[in-house]
């Protein structure tokens, strides 16, 4: 993985391959290369590191051709290098793929005994070379395909294009995401609809097995028997052409703080004036007849399915098991018949949470997704789907669209519980109207970076910390510590705050910052006696609290940072925010790539 974008027109490529790629840096990447087909050959550039040296490289030597491939590849196998960069080449066949062959070493070791000489690390050189060995056979360029298709285990999103063929090229998907697009005499394949902005009209999304011949004027999809099958049109949206910083440094500071905007849209998209309750889509179920939710996530949508079993248990009295999706599966799980599974995801495409997916509608349970992007894979194989409406999100480390999955999720609690007569409607009107306080009490938490900034130079020169919090607040310590080992690279773990005396308080130190997300509520006195605990030992304690809370504590803290007054119930959305602030000023500090950092990926679209 991470990005794939292929044109033909008939006229000249290389801008728009350059264009798609940029629009999918946001994505994460560790080198950028293209192929286009010249004067019958395979030509290529490629760099390690940012699309800018790509670009130089093209500026160097120019070329351009009627068709071509381009990528921005994340590395799996083999490290980040020239030679492992996309596209992978022999003389007669060019690819650029996302994805895992789980099967290379026994193919490479079948084409090395044939003669065929291997250039780099990867997985994805057995794909041109298995293509180019049917080609020698006498195969034409789509049965050379098909035949390799049938080969290779594993997932794959594939952009392929022929040395002296420079009417079509091939597409195919397994696993992977990948989407073509149509413009005006001009047709595309890309692994993100966000790289078609401004460049095409319509789109169709492959389905797994799908292969196509792609030209400038047609398209002809077959499926994995290679039967000719037609895939539904959807408008390409305007509104992705109009992504960008704005007045910001950073597409994550922006995202901060567009969610006092994007959580109020989000709670109105499930808010009914009339009646003034929250309202899902029509469901194929009642709650009442639910014994149990399976939630399922990856990441920082996991650490909202975390919250979220605090809530549905406490306030819909339904049982709620929340698990990883890179585990779900391979613990072979016992999901009740009369049970739901809950999946969480802001791209939508995560390789895990898909398969988890599938595993559990194979299995005859019923499927809810909370996601971002409403046209994404798992939307699409899902009955029920909770639209968040954070809009694009291009940072890699997720704010806005945490924060909006946080809202779905209170929202569906309340409708649990209501259906499940464990909410009086005095009790629903209550967090009702707490969920509608959340949006201004965000914009008072960010309107002054200097609390943060104060906090954070204290932080950016250590190389470890430690968050701790109890109830929903551990949940949301974890988050935290997410965040800042995301993009400033110190080292961070969160606890529950009562855990610390099972092992983690051996690390303290006043070299080790430790963030205490203490919410003033019931368990407030309870973190407190771990806060002192902490301070006993010379730990440099941070307090996220209530002003009153503040001041309960006294002198036992190194820095505070207050938090408006709140409903317990909205606590973890309002407490979340300073600490994403407090990443995102630290990192600063440090001079890291915040919106890129190192080694991660937007959309991990492989297991």
């Amino acid at each position: 993985m991470c990005g794939i974008v292929g044109a033909i027109n008939g006229k000249s490529v290389v801008q728009h391959l350059t264009t798609g790629l940029s629009r999918l840096e946001y994505r994460g990447y560790d080198s950028a290369g293209l192929a286009i087909i010249q004067e019958d050959k395979i030509i290529s550039r490629r760099a390690q590191g940012k699309l800018v040296n790509l670009r130089h490289q093209l500026k160097e030597a120019p070329l351009d051709g009627h068709i071509g491939i381009a990528h921005t590849r994340w590395a799996t196998h083999g490290v980040p290098s020239v030679n492992n960069a996309h596209p992978h080449m022999t003389e007669k066949v060019a690819v650029v793929h996302n994805g895992i062959i789980e099967n290379y070493r026994e193919l490479r070791a079948e084409l090395e005994a044939n003669g065929e000489h291997f250039t780099s690390e990867t997985d994805s050189e057995v794909i041109p070379r298995l293509i180019t060995s049917y080609l020698e056979d006498g195969a034409s360029p789509e049965d050379a395909t098909f035949q390799a298709l049938q080969k290779l285990q594993g997932s794959y999103a594939l952009g392929i294009i022929f040395a002296g063929v420079e009417d079509r090229m091939i597409a195919a998907r397994q696993g992977s995401p990948l989407t073509i697009g149509m413009g005006d005499q001009t047709n595309f394949i890309v692994s993100d609809v966000m790289a078609l902005a401004g460049m095409a009209n319509e789109s169709l999304f492959l389905e797994d097995g799908d292969w196509a011949t792609i030209s400038n004027d047609t398209i002809e999809i077959r499926n994995a028997n290679g039967a000719l099958v037609k895939r539904p049109h959807h408008p390409v949206s305007k509104k992705i052409m109009s992504v960008g910083k704005g007045e910001y440094r950073h597409f994550m500071k922006k995202e901060i703080h567009e969610q006092p905007d994007v959580i109020r849209q989000t709670m109105c998209s499930y808010f009914n004036q009339g009646t003034g309750r929250i309202e899902l889509p029509d469901m194929p179920f009642d709650f009442s007849t639910i014994s149990k939710i399976n939630i399922v996530a990856c990441g920082t949508s996991f650490h909202a399915g975390l919250i979220a079993k605090y809530w549905i248990e406490k306030y819909a009295k339904l049982s709620v098991e929340v698990d990883t999706a890179s585990e779900f599966r391979y613990r072979e799980p016992l999901l009740a018949k009369d049970g739901v599974s809950l999946f969480i995801s802001q791209s939508g495409e995560t390789a895990d949470s898909l398969a988890a997916l599938r595993y559990v509608k194979s299995l005859g349970q019923r499927v809810i997704t909370i996601v971002n992007v409403a046209e994404s894979s798992m939307a699409r194989e899902s009955v029920i789907v909770l639209h968040t409406k954070a809009g694009q999100e291009i940072g890699v480390a997720s704010t806005k669209a945490f924060t909006t999955q946080l809202m779905t999720l209170a929202c569906l609690a309340i409708v649990a519980g209501r259906a499940r007569n464990t909410l009086t409607s005095k009790d629903e009107n209550k967090l009702v109207t707490a969920l509608a306080q959340v949006p201004h009490a965000l914009e008072t938490l960010i309107e002054n970076d200097a609390p943060y900034i104060k906090v954070a130079k204290s932080m950016k020169t250590a190389t470890s910390a430690m968050f701790v919090g109890r109830g929903t607040a551990f949940p949301v310590a974890v988050e935290g510590a997410l965040k800042l080992k995301e993009i400033s690279y110190i080292h961070a773990e969160g606890y529950g705050a009562g855990e610390l005396k099972h092992g983690p308080i051996a690390l303290i130190e006043d070299k080790v910052p430790v963030v205490v997300v203490a919410p003033h509520d019931g368990l407030f006195n309870k973190t407190i006696s771990n806060l002192q605990e902490i301070s006993a030992r010379g730990g440099n304690i941070i307090l996220l609290s209530t002003q009153s809370g503040i001041d309960a504590v006294g002198e036992d803290v190194e820095h505070t940072l207050v938090v408006p007054e709140c409903d317990p119930f909205t606590a973890p959305i309002l407490y979340s925010v300073p600490l994403q602030m407090l990443a995102y000023h630290v990192a600063y500090l440090k001079g890291t790539d915040i919106d890129q950092p190192r080694n991660l990926a937007k959309s991990v679209t492989v297991e």
